[in-house]
Parts: structure tokens; sequence; C-alpha cells
């Protein structure tokens, strides 16, 4: 079972395709960004009010941004078309989000213990996102 799951994690020899059980890692990865993409674009009023609850302006540009570069980034790390570059956007976004959104240093209990969870949680993913990119950076061909 080790072996089967190793030869899933791409190398320089595998570059041409995504083998099917890295692919639904990744789907399994981007899961989140799609449906909170989908969610603001299906429902964009509230979009906009989530972008004022986390005190963003313009709401507008901000939300469409958001939407474009959720699912965009998510796209690009599916089709494994500069997977590194949506990888590298995703980490970067949830990065500066959780900032925004998991202030856990500001709450009282009990918020203050589910936003901290939070918070490292997403730590996590940039994480995750920081080794998709590594991954499909060292499996390129040099030259």
């Amino acid at each position: 079972m080790h072996q089967r799951l190793a030869h899933a994690i791409p190398t320089q020899r595998q570059q041409s395709r995504t083998h099917p059980l890295y692919w639904c890692f990744l789907l399994l990865l981007c899961a989140a960004y799609i449906q909170g993409g989908l969610t603001k674009a299906v429902d964009f009023p509230a979009a906009l009010a989530e972008m004022r609850h986390f005190g963003l302006a313009p709401e507008p540009p901000l939300a469409l941004l958001t939407i474009a570069g959720e699912l965009g980034a998510s796209l690009l790390i599916l089709c494994g078309v500069l997977r590194w570059a949506g990888a590298l956007y995703l980490a970067l976004f949830t990065f500066a989000a959780n900032f925004v959104a998991n202030r856990f240093w500001e709450m009282a209990e009990p918020a203050r213990t589910m936003a901290a969870n939070g918070f490292f949680e997403h730590l996590g993913l940039v994480g995750a996102f920081l080794i998709v990119a590594w991954v499909d950076v060292k499996g390129r061909p040099r030259g």
C-alpha cells in the first residue's frame, strides 16, 4: 500500500499527466475554495455582506477578485497548468485571509478557542499548498 501511494506523488518522470489519486488529493485541498467561490458567485449579495462583515472595502471589486481567485487558482491546480502558480496564489490568499477572518487574539472565550483552531488549521492549508507548488516546480524538466 505504501509503495502504491508513493507512486501517486509526481516525480520528474511523471510531468505530463496527473496521477488520478494525486488529482483526488488536489481536489480535496481545493474543495473549500471551489465551494466558496461558487457560493459567492451564485449569491453575490451575500459575498458583499461577507466583505462588509470583515471590514473590507470596496466590496464589489474585492468580492469579484475573491471569486476569480478561488475558482481560477483551483482550476490551475486541478488542470495542472501553472499548478505551482495556483498553489502559491491560494497559499498567499489563505495566509492573508487568515489574519482577517481568524483574529483569535482579539476574542474572548469560547469564540477565541474556535478561532485559534481555525487559524492554525488554515496555516496547515498554506503549508499544503506550498508543498503542491514545490512538487510541481521540482517535477518540471530543467532547461
